[in-house]
């Protein structure tokens, strides 16, 4: 038998991500599971994927970019759906794939619930995807959602 206590949400306010967040809330209601809920402020987001030098964030924009992300985790999840729901928030700064399998560990996670946002061609190679790195290195299973409305095209 399946044991989820502690399930993974990292989100980066994307449509793919809020598609996930409907899997990662119906599996912490299903298995009376703990959801936490992150967001990594990604320091280096200027240079990422890049080849060019790390260019940190002013700490200004950085604290900017922390608030945000608090308040739109607040916001989340509707007030009328989370009766019943325990759940708890996260902020982190760093590169966002490295943070959400650290803390995976840490943490003793069971389970990651990531949206995907199915790059392919020059923008993948270039930007490379954080959910495709976290389900390679992650300590523990990882279901990635796609976006509702994605086409499948043979590559």
């Amino acid at each position: 038998m399946i044991k989820l206590k502690k399930i993974l949400y990292p989100t980066d306010f994307s449509e793919s991500s809020l598609e996930a967040l409907k899997y990662a809330v119906s599996f912490a209601r299903d298995y009376k599971a703990r959801l936490v809920l992150m967001h990594v402020v990604n320091e280096q987001i200027f240079s990422e994927g890049l080849n060019l030098p790390r260019v940190t964030a002013p700490e200004a924009l950085e604290k900017e970019m922390a608030s945000e992300a608090e308040r739109r985790l607040k916001a989340i999840i509707p007030a009328d759906e989370r009766s019943g729901l325990d759940w708890e928030m996260v902020i982190l700064h760093g590169m966002p794939f490295l943070e959400i399998v650290r803390y995976a560990k840490d943490k003793e996670i069971d389970l990651i619930v990531i949206g995907t946002h199915g790059r392919s061609g020059l923008e993948h190679v270039i930007f490379g995807s954080t959910a495709e790195r976290v389900v390679r290195k992650a300590p523990c299973p990882v279901l990635s959602v796609q976006p509702a409305q994605r086409k499948f095209v043979i590559p």
